[in-house]
């Protein structure tokens, strides 16, 4: 008697059925009868194989059989209509690319008339040309008027074949935007912080009692109101306008204080608003983040995404409980990609060759650190940059996820469902990777699982919170991690900080006093000839003067500075490092070998922007001034010179006075 697989196998040739007929009949996900049937079903309707057999067995397919099916219909498509055939799963598309080809070339109605979306543009090619995928490439009718677009500008036409089912997706991930942007707009247009304040007055908000529960039904309801949403919307936007790192809504016992941090500096947004408007603005913010609106006791952590001038734009959000309200603070993510690159970040030419050669390795552990908003992240995204290329694996464990880098693939931490830092880099380690970026290392487990992947031929990029680059040893130690391990993995430790950028129309020139320079390890001596300068900074009362005079710098709109730039301090895990971090040293040796060794601190760069005009010794002094770093690095020269204690100017032997400040005993 033959066997069941027998008469299966027989069947399928009876039907004809293709490979992938034949895989699901052979599986047993559907008998031979079931896969006419649904052929059939399919010829007659035009609705997708797939589709009517999850539909006939009430199950859906697995994931390698659908995979397998996609690969068929590309196939079977190429040999029908003899052009190459898209499957978006394995060839990148950029989505705003694609928006901005329908933007300003191929109308949308065009590719929804004929079920088509362009690519990309090859302007260098020989013709240049447009690149469309189209779910009939044969339709003549859709190339006479793609041909009508695209010849006026001298552009040829190249097609592709893509499925109904991936057009379908990719054009209504076009006008779902198309449709949000429109809607952001629109609100941008109209909202007034006066109008929104009037609007306040006519609502029924009482002031806070002290039981906070006891308002819920009258927040959730002032929340919706018009004025109030207006009021939050203006706020945002008004946020992502002057190119602010985060939003502080803060309750005040008689206001609430909105402020913005700009460039590192925190400032007052608008002016005090009314108390009685704190529980329906917090709520408000709470609704569009997706938080319990009734928790007003513990702290939430939320997310808002919005369209602003065409890019997105994520607000990462969170509230704590305060005496008079709970305080909501926004981090602006913006996803913008195009300035990134260590060349654009890194000024001086010795430190960036030493960052990108670290970059370059093919195994080991970069540790970048430094405080929240540093630009870290942006950092370790521009080394990504500089190793991404089709033959490397590059996976990054982030929390939040940034930035968006083509061709990397990107997982956000969710810790409610297990998935933490150390849990996904151990998937990692199962999925073939080249380079795997940690978001951030906080704990032990996270910590060994990182070395242990440098160790075995990865390269791992991760950040900590330390104040300089030789104390990331010392926080490693603390966490439990091994001298041994820590010296036999590290192969760079990057420090950095951003300080602001003076105001290059209305900076004002001067010369420090030889006791200001002498502070900061400068001497007159060595300083001849540079220009240093102050920042023409105005308190409020006088911007505001300013402005109605029409005075005021037009560049930094008298704030003094405009922009940010980078700070850096690389260290080098050199041989003689190595020894010390397996020695268990102290922190300060290390940074005094480091030093030794030419590793240039956060101090000596930032005095290197000064002498540059690129900010002034304001900064220095807010940013990157410690004692500590100063110290390391006089440390280092009276290594090599015989130097004044005051001023640090180089002495001769027989000298007994300094003979530029005149200071008796100077120092070896």
């Amino acid at each position: 008697m033959a066997n069941p697989s027998s008469q299966r196998r027989a069947l399928v040739v009876q039907h004809n059925f293709s490979p992938f007929s034949n895989k699901l009949v052979q599986s047993g996900f559907v008998n031979s009868e079931q896969m006419q049937q649904a052929l059939v079903e399919s010829r007659k309707t035009g609705r997708p194989l797939t589709d009517i057999l999850e539909l006939m067995t009430g199950q859906q397919l697995p994931p390698d059989l659908l995979r397998q099916y996609k690969k068929q219909q590309l196939f079977e498509l190429k040999i029908l209509y003899g052009v190459e055939s898209l499957d978006p799963e394995i060839n990148q598309i950029s989505t705003t690319f694609v928006g901005q080809l329908i933007d300003v070339l191929i109308p949308v109605d065009l590719c929804r008339r004929y079920k088509l979306v362009p690519l990309s543009r090859y302007d260098d090619a020989t013709p240049p040309s447009v690149l469309i995928a189209m779910v009939d490439p044969d339709d003549l009718a859709a190339q006479d008027d793609l041909n009508r677009i695209l010849r006026p500008q001298g552009l040829g036409l190249q097609r592709m074949v893509i499925t109904n089912e991936d057009y379908q997706r990719i054009i209504s991930q076009y006008l779902d935007e198309q449709v949000e942007r429109q809607r952001q707009i629109e609100q941008e247009a109209k909202v007034n912080v006066q109008q929104d304040l009037e609007g306040l007055e006519y609502l029924n908000l009482e002031d806070a009692p002290e039981d906070i529960e006891a308002n819920l039904d009258t927040a959730l309801e002032d929340a919706a109101a018009a004025p109030v949403i207006a009021l939050v919307n203006k706020i945002l936007v008004k946020a992502l306008q002057d190119g602010v790192s985060d939003i502080h809504v803060e309750p005040q016992e008689e206001s609430l204080r909105i402020r913005f941090r700009r460039d590192g500096v925190l400032s007052e947004a608008f002016p005090p608003f009314p108390k009685k408007i704190i529980p329906s603005v917090t709520a408000r913010f709470k609704i569009i983040a997706s938080l319990d609106i009734a928790e007003r006791r513990m702290p939430q952590d939320g997310r808002i995404r919005r369209i602003f001038d065409g890019h997105k734009v994520d607000f990462r959000v969170s509230t704590l409980p305060s005496r008079y309200g709970e305080k909501v603070v926004l981090r602006i993510l913006n996803n913008d990609v195009t300035q990134l690159g260590l060349n654009k970040l890194i000024t001086d030419p010795e430190t960036l060759n030493i960052v990108q050669e670290a970059v370059s390795r093919p195994y080991g552990l970069i540790l970048v650190t430094g405080p929240t908003g540093s630009g870290k992240t942006t950092t370790l995204y521009s080394a990504l940059a500089e190793r991404n290329s089709p033959g490397v694996n590059i996976s990054t464990a982030e929390d939040p996820i940034e930035y968006s880098l083509p061709g990397i693939t990107q997982v956000q931490v969710i810790r409610e469902k297990g998935m933490d830092f150390a849990s996904i880099l151990r998937a990692f380690l199962r999925q073939d990777p080249d380079v795997i970026l940690v978001g951030e290392t906080r704990d032990k487990e996270t910590a060994k699982t990182a070395i242990e992947a440098a160790l075995t031929g990865h390269l791992v990029l991760t950040t900590l919170h330390t104040n300089d680059a030789a104390s990331a040893i010392a926080r490693l130690e603390e966490m439990g991690v091994e001298s041994f391990m820590v010296s036999s993995s590290l192969i760079a430790v990057l420090a950095q900080r951003l300080m602001r950028r003076v105001c290059p129309d209305c900076r004002v020139a001067y010369q420090p006093s030889s006791e200001e320079l002498a502070r900061y390890g400068l001497s007159a001596s060595r300083e001849v000839g540079i220009s240093f300068y102050k920042a023409t900074a105005l308190h409020a009362e006088e911007i505001l003067q300013a402005r109605s005079s029409n005075s005021i710098c037009s560049t930094c709109n008298g704030v003094g500075y405009t922009g940010r730039c980078g700070v850096y301090e690389v260290m080098r895990v050199t041989e003689r490092l190595q020894t010390l971090i397996t020695e268990g040293a102290p922190t300060e040796r290390i940074k005094e070998v480091a030093v030794e060794e030419g590793m240039k601190t956060l101090l000596s760069y930032s005095l290197d922007l000064v002498r540059q005009g690129v900010t002034t010794l304001e900064e220095v002094e807010r940013v990157t001034f410690t004692d500590t770093g100063l110290e390391a690095e006089l440390k280092a020269k009276r290594k090599s010179s015989l130097t004044c204690r005051n001023c640090s100017a180089d002495l001769k032997q027989e000298w007994l006075d300094c003979p530029y400040c005149t200071t008796p005993r100077f120092q070896d």
